[in-house]
């Protein structure tokens, strides 16, 4: 048989069944709660036989209102918990949501971003058997609301036992001056950490976000000697910075010293060492002179030395016998000698040496020389 023959409509593609009519089906909800409640047969709109509304539709709206008991709003700050029949059942979050209205289910909300504070304010023993007074705000808030809720009873007070559990325990192995001043920071820290693993044990859903001590001071009864112990010790510091200024300053002049010491002996070091080397580059430039004349070169040096040495003498040495009878000196020049001469170390025989000997010295030298 073909698929478009009379008689069989299931092959023709083209004979589709349109949706069910809504009034169809309300109808045939109405006949079943009609039949589950005892109602008679309703007529085409929806009465009883004896003119008035059906219960099955009373008890649909019954429900649709019921139902919209259902619907809650979730804030971006927070997440809803629900529970069924007290147990817990999901997590919704921000948002429309709707849940199986009460008794079935329940909607606790909780706000998962709010930092929430604690504080806590007690004496404490350190490790030195010294009492101080502590006060500390710690800053947590909810990271996982089902163990918040449902794990322990009263979360936020197991997290002020644990705050002062946790600071006892640190404090107690902390000595009282660093707990009073340089150690704060540390105490804090430590603090934070211990009291995170204290909730994380017992899973109370909580994060500790900050752990600061706003006060930390010994009993009010020995306050005023711990000023004294506190001006003290500042004294102790000014002084230490003092001296240690002090030290600076003469480390830095000695420094200074033992630099201008070290740079003139390489400066002297560096004057001997060129002196040396042009000596004895003059040295053996004389020597190379000397081996091709010794007899020229040797009568030059004595000429040279014999001149250096009577430079600084005011004695004549005259040639009496290759010489005149009329001779002139130059006594000017003799005199701008020992001028400029001055200055220099007296030789033995020098005519200001000459002066300032004794009289018969003086008598002596002239008799020779007259001779």
């Amino acid at each position: 048989m073909a698929w478009n023959e009379p008689g069989d409509n299931n092959k023709d593609p083209w004979n589709k069944q349109g949706p069910p009519d809504l009034d169809e089906i309300v109808k045939k909800i109405q006949d079943k709660l009609s039949s589950i409640f005892g109602g008679g047969n309703g007529g085409n709109n929806g009465e009883s036989s004896y003119g008035g509304p059906s219960v099955g539709l009373i008890l649909l709206f019954i429900i649709l209102g019921w139902g919209l008991f259902g619907i809650y709003t979730v804030r971006p700050a927070e997440v809803g918990v629900v529970t069924r029949f007290g147990k817990y059942f999901e997590t919704t979050q921000q948002g429309l949501n709707w849940h199986i209205p009460y008794p079935i289910e329940q909607v606790r909300k909780v706000n998962v971003q709010e930092v929430r504070p604690v504080t806590h304010k007690a004496l404490m023993l350190t490790k030195d058997e010294n009492i101080v007074e502590i006060e500390v705000i710690v800053q947590y808030r909810v990271v996982e609301a089902k163990d918040y809720l449902f794990n322990v009873t009263d979360p936020d007070d197991t997290l002020r036992q644990a705050t002062e559990s946790a600071l006892r325990e640190v404090v107690g192995t902390s000595k009282m001056d660093g707990v009073l001043t340089s150690e704060r920071t540390r105490v804090s820290a430590d603090t934070k950490k211990l009291i995170q693993e204290i909730v994380d044990r017992y899973e109370t859903g909580l994060t500790v976000i900050n752990v600061n001590m706003q006060n930390a001071q010994p009993p009010a009864e020995v306050q005023n000697a711990f000023e004294d112990v506190i001006k003290a010790r500042e004294d102790q510091e000014r002084s230490k910075n003092k001296a240690q200024a002090y030290a600076n300053e003469v480390i830095e002049k000695v420094k200074g010293a033992a630099d201008k010491l070290r740079q003139e002996a390489q400066a002297y070091k560096a004057q001997v060492i060129a002196r040396s080397e042009g000596e004895t580059k003059r040295f053996l430039s004389v020597l190379f002179e000397y081996e091709k004349a010794p007899k020229i070169t040797r009568q030059r040096l004595y000429l040279e030395t014999m001149e250096s040495v009577l430079a600084n003498t005011s004695k004549i040495m005259l040639d009496v016998n290759g010489s005149n009878n009329l001779m002139v000196l130059p006594l000017d020049k003799f005199i701008g000698n020992r001028v400029n001469s001055a200055a220099t170390p007296l030789l033995p025989n020098s005519p200001q040496s000459v002066r300032n000997q004794p009289n018969n010295v003086r008598n002596d030298a002239r008799n020779r020389g007259e001779r």
